[in-house]
Order: structure tokens, then sequence, then C-alpha cells
């Protein structure tokens, strides 16, 4: 079955692919395995080299490989630029860090020398969204490649051509072919990948059905997993915030990447003594957003990536009216070639409504009005996701209830949640579970070794 890249702002396919078949398959995974034996012993001073070119290489062509990712999935052209750029802060980050964060660690024990060794573990199969198409990548393979490993990556099939160009980019900046491979293949192969006895460790950026999917399989075979799945991230506004500054932040939260984020705001929970002022800022913020072609430089909100997310938000959406939701501004798909749906709010939300419950992948945000802090806790914990929160309070009790009792993988405060290379990123309950990005994220994919010596 051949893997296309569609441009979702007109549907007009831009290129084809075949899919890779068994044997090539098999080919990528040997050449993957035989030069692991030689780069897994490469000084941190030689990855690090090449980790910086890559990085370097990021940096300069950030608009060509912005154009790539615009065009197979939609997001503004400036936006992906700025994903770019944003890759190559994580490659520096790990050519810079990772000697340090997997330096050897004397322990005191009743043996004369005992100390923890960090050691890669060999091929890390990566299967990534095609929402932040290199971003989603380069987070995972920054750390496990600087550690040692090689990737096999299994991007989505709509992002094709971003698979290839970072494939390229690893090659350009030196390392060794095989280190870093693309597999063009369909999810109906994944299976046999994650059994091959080759493949040591697996990560997954996705959806849930998708993070169980490869959870069950990847433990039947005892593989180690890190799961990064869904999120209906909570953001909540107290009586003390500054509520102007948080209305815009609200709004750029809901709508960042055309609502497509597992980490986007996408449940505003708000208290009653600003919910009227908050409610008419953030209807006056969303409705200035210029929905238009993703290639232009004025784009806030282009096109869902596929035509069957947009068909997914259409019916979430009209559900939950259905059900007594009621529409603040926006609520349909514009009527013009291409995945285009309106910047949305809705209210008084019904408890068993997909507005509610469900994630809603695109630029509608779900209004919620709430009497005190518990009840906004409350809210915010009564949800099978627990990626990340946002709480908006000038009141320093608060901030440390909301600290303490949200239940999420990040809590920022008085500002929108986002992922950083100094710190680790990562949810709980059905967000998955393991942690990317900072010194955790390198030492996930990697043999903690305990050594003892009489």
């Amino acid at each position: 079955m051949p893997i296309s890249s569609i441009n979702p702002a007109t549907g007009d396919v831009i290129k084809t692919f075949a899919e890779l078949t068994d044997t090539e398959i098999e080919s990528k995974i040997t050449l993957a395995q035989n030069v692991f034996s030689s780069y897994c012993k490469r000084s941190f001073q030689e990855k690090s080299a090449m980790m910086h070119n890559a990085a370097d290489i990021l940096e300069q062509e950030k608009t060509k490989f912005g154009a790539i990712m615009t065009m197979e999935m939609g997001k503004p052209l400036w936006a992906a630029a700025e994903e770019a750029a944003k890759c190559a802060w994580v490659c520096r980050y790990y050519a810079e860090k990772s000697e340090q964060f997997l330096a050897d660690e004397s322990v005191q024990t009743t043996a004369s020398k005992s100390y923890i060794k960090y050691q890669p573990m060999g091929i890390v199969f990566a299967i990534m969204p095609w929402n932040f198409p290199f971003w989603q990548v380069f987070r995972f393979a920054a750390p496990a490649v600087m550690a040692g490993n090689v990737g096999l990556l299994k991007h989505a099939s709509n992002v094709p051509q971003c698979a290839l160009a970072i494939e390229d980019i690893f090659r350009r900046a030196g390392f060794p072919e095989g280190a870093f491979q693309s597999l063009l293949i369909g999810s109906d192969k994944v299976s046999k990948v994650i059994e091959d006895d080759r493949i040591k460790a697996v990560t997954l950026t996705g959806s849930e059905p998708a993070g169980r999917s490869v959870a069950s399989i990847a433990g039947k075979a005892i593989k180690k997993t890190v799961l990064e799945l869904g999120g209906s991230d909570p953001f909540i506004v107290m009586s003390s915030a500054n509520i102007e500054e948080a209305a815009k932040v609200a709004v750029k939260a809901r709508t960042i990447n055309n609502g497509q984020s597992c980490i986007a705001a996408k449940r505003f929970i708000i208290h009653y003594k600003i919910y009227k002022e908050f409610s008419k800022l953030f209807v006056e913020e969303m409705e200035k957003l210029k929905v238009s072609d993703p290639m232009l430089d004025d784009c806030d909100v282009g096109p869902l990536a596929t035509p069957a997310l947009l068909n997914e938000l259409e019916q979430q959406v009209k559900t939950s009216i259905k059900m007594g939701a009621r529409i603040l501004t926006g609520g349909h798909r514009i009527d013009k070639p291409g995945n285009y749906f309106e910047p949305t709010i809705l209210t008084d939300i019904p408890k068993d409504s997909p507005a509610y419950s469900q994630e809603l992948f695109g630029p509608v945000a779900s209004l919620f009005k709430v009497n005190n802090i518990d009840d906004a806790i409350r809210l915010a914990n009564d949800s099978p996701f627990g990626l990340g929160a946002s709480a908006w309070t000038k009141i320093v009790t608060e901030k440390q209830q909301f600290i303490d009792e949200l239940q999420n993988g990040s809590v920022f405060i008085n500002g929108m949640v986002a992922s950083d290379p100094r710190l680790p990123f990562g949810g709980v309950k059905n967000s998955g579970y393991g942690r990317e990005l900072g010194i955790f994220g390198i030492r996930e994919f990697v043999n903690i070794k305990t050594i003892w010596i009489k």
C-alpha cells in the first residue's frame, strides 16, 4: 500500500512512496544492529560533534524543513520553522549534557568499590505522530543517539517526507549509515518490528489506543516502553489572576499547532467571579485569529491534518451541542477546500458529552465555571488523562495547592504548558508513562548497571 503526502490545505497529493517490503525492513534492522556494535563505543566527544552538526543543519535550514512540515500536516509555516529551531535546541542540549548525565556514579557500600554505570541498550524503535513531525522525533532521538543507541523511526504515514528529511539530517551530520533510519511502513507491520529480538526498546507518541496496542505487544516480548499519549489539559483561572494576560495565553494554548497538540489547553476552568469578564475576552481574542493558507505569513490557524480528523472533530462538537452545550463562537467547519474548522468555544457542557470527557484534537475550547479552588481541582482531575495543567493565580497558598493536588505530569503556574529540553516531559493516568527530555529522558533507554567490586 503506497504512503502519500497530501496537502491538508488543498487535498492535493504531493508525492507517493512505496511501502518497504519485508526484505527491505530486514536489511534496515540488520544494518542498525551491525552499526550499533561499533557506534556504541564512540566517545561522547565524537557523538557530541555530530549532534552539534545536526543542530547547525536544523537551524540553518529551518525554513526549508518548515515548508515540508506545513505541506504535509498543515501547521503555519512560521510555527513549523520555529519547530525546526527547537529541534536544534534539543540537539545542542544533549550534545553538551549527555556525558554529565551518563557519567559513572559512585555509591558507598561494603565493597571496595561500587558504582552505577549507564550503557546503551541497542536499537530503539520509535513510533511517532504527525502533529509535531520534527520535534517529537528529535526529543526522542537526540538523547537516545547520544547515549549510544541507534534509532529506527516509524513515522506517521501522512508525513513521509518529514521522516526522510530527518534521516538525511543525521546522515549529513556525520552519523554512521544505519545509526538513524526511517521505515516507511504502515501500522500493520509495526508488531513484527517490535517483536524482533534485535529491537531492545520502543517509544511511542500517539493516541491512547495506539499506546495500548504497542504496550501490549512490547510487554509480551518483555521490552521497555515509553508512552506519551493523549491529553485533555485543564487551564484554570482564579479570581486573583491577570485576566487579560490569561485570556490571551488561553487562545494561544488552545490553538497552537491548529489545536492539534496533546499538551494544548483544552478545558478552561474559570472562577465564577471573573467568568463573565474572562469569557468576553476569550471570545474576542479567539475571533481575532486568521484562519487561512498555512504558507501565508499572517496565518494563525491552518487546516487540520486529515479529513478524518476534521470529520471526527465536527461530530464531537455536534454531539456536544445536541446534548446541551452552547456555542460562544465558531462551531463549524469552513466551507472551502481543505480541512478547516472555525476556532470555537463551547460552554454549558454536559458531563457525559464529548466536549467534557474526550480529547478534542482541533481548535475547540471547552469552558467551565467553578465556585472555588477545590471545585476547580476536582473538575481538572475528573479526566482519564493527566498530561499537563496550567493554573493562574497570584495567591501563594493557591499556587501550592495546585502544585500538590493536580494529577498531571506537568503543572505550569501563570504560564502555558510547553515542553523544554531541560525538564522531564510525560504524563500519568491514560496519558502514558515514562519521561522524555531532561536527565530522565536520556536514562530511559540505557542499562542502569550496578557494579560491585570486593
